[in-house]
């Protein structure tokens, strides 16, 4: 399980209105876990706030996919998870490398295209990459990161680990002939990997139910007998619950699972997308069920952490922001000669 920061951690020490497992409330989890899950998703949800405030001024350019609404599935899968476990993802990846333990500095660097990135200013909004958290990205082609996911975990398989690989791709690539073949092949060999569909429902902008005859994607494994299951992505709680069910049964040696997630994406799919492709009222439905308000009111409700608390939290995060973008401002940018350096192991086989 994810480790507290170091704030929060001291925040929760202070509580004294809940029980540290929460049973005394009827809650499932430690006062501490949801407020590691709110933080996290603040820390997600203010940071692709100020990258597309950014990018508005001209700082940020190329593309750039933010992650706003979608929070509660790196939360969650972050608890359920080990950081000994992989990740490999699509291109809408801010808040999964943050969850990851990719610094806002990193990230924002990165953004901005500055030496200081977590890949030295080369991969930008969607190739994000850090061995030292085992992120294998950021991935731009639709599907590529499904068979590259099943091969870590084939890695992991044949080093005889308990480690797994979760694989996260939209519901647009689910149409991918690369999700066929990796699917088969996982199955047949019982490699650990976690499939994990982060169902928006627009893809890059038409509906799953104009593009697909299945609209129930948690139904695409049964071809397979893989074991799936659909999770509410609203919720980090319910996320983490089915990422918790799913790695047990990886580790125990059964094979793959696959999970539907089901979220929203409140902005488009990029920054250069409208959305008009669906209803003000549709996105209204979604917001009022915010994963990070309806966490908010849980913990005030459950006296799980004060006004003050929370407000230290937001105050905490707005100051970490705040940094990271003066951060990413003040670092240069790459040198020209650096840019074939981490290309090759060797030297770049077509200079002269």
């Amino acid at each position: 399980m994810a480790t507290a920061t170091k704030k929060t951690a001291s925040r929760t020490k202070k509580t004294t209105t809940a029980k540290k497992n929460g049973t005394a409330k009827g809650l499932k989890y430690s006062a501490e876990q949801y407020l590691e899950w709110y933080t996290l998703m603040l820390r997600i949800r203010k940071f692709e706030e100020r990258a597309l405030m950014a990018y508005g001024q001209q700082k940020i350019r190329g593309f750039c996919h933010v992650y706003i609404g979608q929070e509660a599935v790196a939360a969650g899968m972050e608890s359920a998870i080990t950081k000994d476990d992989g990740i490999v993802t699509a291109y809408r990846q801010h808040g999964t490398a943050l969850g990851r333990g990719v610094t806002m500095n990193q990230a924002m660097a990165e953004l901005y295209g500055k030496e200081t990135g977590i890949v030295k200013g080369k991969g930008g909004s969607m190739h994000f990459f850090s061995k030292e958290n085992k992120y294998f990205g950021g991935n731009g082609i639709v599907g590529a990161q499904i068979p590259i996911g099943t091969g870590i975990a084939m890695a992991e398989q044949y080093r005889g680990t308990k480690n797994l690989c979760v694989t996260m791709f939209g519901d647009g690539a689910s149409r991918q002939g690369a999700l066929w073949e990796s699917w088969n092949m996982a199955m047949t060999w019982k490699i650990p990997v976690l499939y994990v569909c982060e169902n928006n429902g627009y893809a890059m902008g038409t509906s799953v139910e104009r593009t697909s005859n299945v609209t129930d994607l948690s139904q695409l494994g049964a071809s397979f007998n893989m074991p799936s299951k659909s999770v509410d992505g609203m919720d980090p709680v319910a996320v983490h619950e089915a990422f918790s069910e799913a790695a047990e049964h990886i580790r125990s040696g059964k094979g793959p699972f696959y999970l539907e997630v089901k979220t929203y994406r409140y902005k488009g799919h990029s920054v250069s997308d409208p959305a008009k492709y669906r209803e003000k009222t549709e996105l209204q439905e979604y917001q009022e069920r915010d994963p990070i308000k309806t966490t908010e009111k849980l913990i005030l409700d459950n006296g799980l952490a004060t006004e003050a608390d929370i407000k230290e939290i937001k105050d905490s995060v707005k100051a970490e922001v705040a940094a990271a973008a003066k951060f990413a401002e003040s670092s240069s940018f790459p040198d020209g000669s650096t840019l074939y350096t981490d290309n090759y192991s060797e030297p770049y086989p077509f200079l002269t």
